[in-house]
């Protein structure tokens, strides 16, 4: 029944107009993607429109969807991303924690004066990386602190470690130990890398070719402290044989242009995706 003078029609309207703006707020808080199943929501954060034709194009070889779940990602997770390079994951793992996670990113600080180009990507589009909770400096072995011990519940890099073994195998043993000591009892360190023939010289393999046979992760793995939970050939490739310098596979095929073709045949290099665990009955 309306009152006299509209005062009725007036708080509708107000009811109205706040539920109007609370579903406006909602919409932009819950980020680019819908929320609900997160395997649904995996897929969208890959389909995103964000996301150039070139990154894309690479998730026949990098498979982004199988390798977080593998990992068993969830979206009101605390992830630790190292070493994002130019942000391929960040343009999946940004939205997909958007809504109720948080997403700490730990790359190298800016040579220059101002911000890395990673940090002007992340600051050009808030709509996609608005939520990344922040950037720690990450340079191995000296700055390490990925944040206050026990509180993420997965670490994730990408092809990067064979990078901090070039620098020295201490620099590769605090990577480990820095993602052992961020992490929540149960958390999970999930690897992928360019994969050697196994029982290959690791030193050797890493700075010739930029691979790390499997054998030498697991055991880098072990000695910090973690337990394997997992290994998957989710990122495998039986074309690779293995003893090529990944550089000269694509997407860079940084060889003569005589080999492009049969680098082009093979693919991207063949890759472990080694699942990490922190005992869950340790204490901090």
């Amino acid at each position: 029944m309306i009152a006299k003078g509209g005062k009725a029609v007036g708080g509708c309207m107000l009811v109205v107009a706040l539920a109007l703006a609370g579903a406006g707020f909602a919409a932009e808080n819950s980020g680019p993607i819908a929320q609900g199943d997160a395997a649904i929501m995996l897929k969208e954060a890959v389909a995103g429109s964000w996301r150039s034709p070139a990154n894309k194009a690479r998730d026949q070889y990098r498979h982004p969807v199988e390798t977080l779940e593998f990992f068993g990602i969830k979206p009101d997770m605390t992830v630790v991303e190292l070493a994002p390079g130019g942000g391929w994951f960040t343009e999946i793992l940004a939205p997909f924690l958007y809504a109720h996670g948080h997403l700490v990113e730990a790359a190298p600080s800016p040579r220059g004066k101002g911000p890395s180009k990673f940090e002007q990507k992340l600051k050009a589009d808030p709509k996609v990386y608005g939520h990344v909770a922040k950037v720690v400096p990450f340079v191995p072995p000296d700055q390490v602190n990925l944040g206050p011990a026990g509180s993420a519940d997965m670490v994730l890099t990408f092809r990067n470690t064979h990078d901090w073994l070039n620098r020295s195998p201490q620099a590769l043993d605090a990577v480990f130990k820095a993602a052992y000591k961020v992490l929540k009892p149960g958390g999970v360190f999930g690897v992928t890398d360019h994969r050697a023939k196994p029982f290959a010289d690791a030193a050797e393999s890493s700075k010739t070719l930029h691979r790390i046979p499997e054998d030498y992760m697991i055991e880098a793995g072990l000695r910090a402290g973690f337990r394997l939970a997992g290994a998957s050939e989710i990122n495998a490739n039986p074309k690779d044989p293995e003893d090529v310098n990944v550089h000269r596979l694509p997407p860079d095929l940084a060889g003569p242009d005589s080999e492009h073709a049969k680098m082009k045949a093979i693919g991207e290099s063949d890759r472990m995706t080694l699942k990490f665990v922190k005992p869950s009955d340790v204490t901090q």
